[in-house]
C-alpha cells in the first residue's frame, strides 16, 4: 500500500485540535445539524464554520444544506481510510518503505 504522507499530514494537521475532535466524535452518532452541534461549545457559528471548513477539505467530513442550515456526517470511507492508513503505517510489516532494494535494506548489521 502507498501512502500519501502530504495528504495524512493534512488529516492529522486537521485533527489536531481539540475542537475538531470533539466534533469528529459528535458526528460519530450520527448526521447533525450545525444549530445542534453548536450546543456543545462556547463560541459562534462563525467559528464551528471554520472547523467543518477544516474538516471537510480533509475529506472526514461531508455537508448538505437544508434550508439556512448545513447538516454534517461523517465521510465513514475516508474516516475507515485513515485508520487504515495509520494503522499500516505503525504496524511492522514486510513491505516497510525502507526494505525497498534500491533504498537499502532494513535488515543490514
Amino acid at each position: 500500500m502507498k501512502t500519501n504522507y502530504e495528504y495524512m499530514a493534512k488529516i492529522i494537521k486537521a485533527l489536531s485540535d481539540s475542537n475538531r475532535l470533539k466534533i469528529i466524535d459528535i458526528l460519530s452518532c450520527g448526521e447533525r445539524c450545525a444549530c445542534d452541534i453548536l450546543e456543545y461549545f462556547d463560541f459562534t457559528q462563525p467559528t464551528l464554520s471554520h472547523h467543518m471548513k477544516v474538516l471537510m477539505e480533509c475529506g472526514l467530513v461531508n455537508s448538505r444544506k437544508e434550508g439556512q442550515w448545513s447538516h454534517y456526517s461523517l465521510n465513514s470511507s475516508n474516516c475507515n481510510k485513515l485508520v487504515l492508513s495509520i494503522m499500516n503505517l505503525m504496524t511492522e510489516t514486510d513491505d516497510c518503505i525502507c526494505k525497498d532494494k534500491s533504498k537499502g535494506n532494513c535488515n543490514k548489521a
